[in-house]
């Protein structure tokens, strides 16, 4: 699973709110969602909020392995 929790960490630092980055960086809210869900997005968003933040990616998303991420069920 990839997780986003060290996203909103970065933007605390960074002084970045999720107002913000919908009003100033047209990140739509339902972008907001998605990563507060720990949800698919696309690499373009990555780049993106890399490019806002002054980020590299390790600092807004980690891999977290589960039990049902096996070699088979790729």
């Amino acid at each position: 699973m990839i997780c986003y929790d060290k996203l909103w960490i970065t933007m605390e630092k960074r002084g970045i709110s999720q107002y913000d980055l919908y009003m100033n960086y047209g990140i739509h809210r339902s972008l907001l969602d998605r990563l507060r869900h720990n949800k698919n997005i696309e690499t373009f968003t990555l780049n993106k909020l890399c490019t806002i933040l002054n980020c590299d990616l390790c600092d807004i998303a980690e891999y977290i392995p589960d039990e049902t991420d096996t070699d088979q069920n790729l």
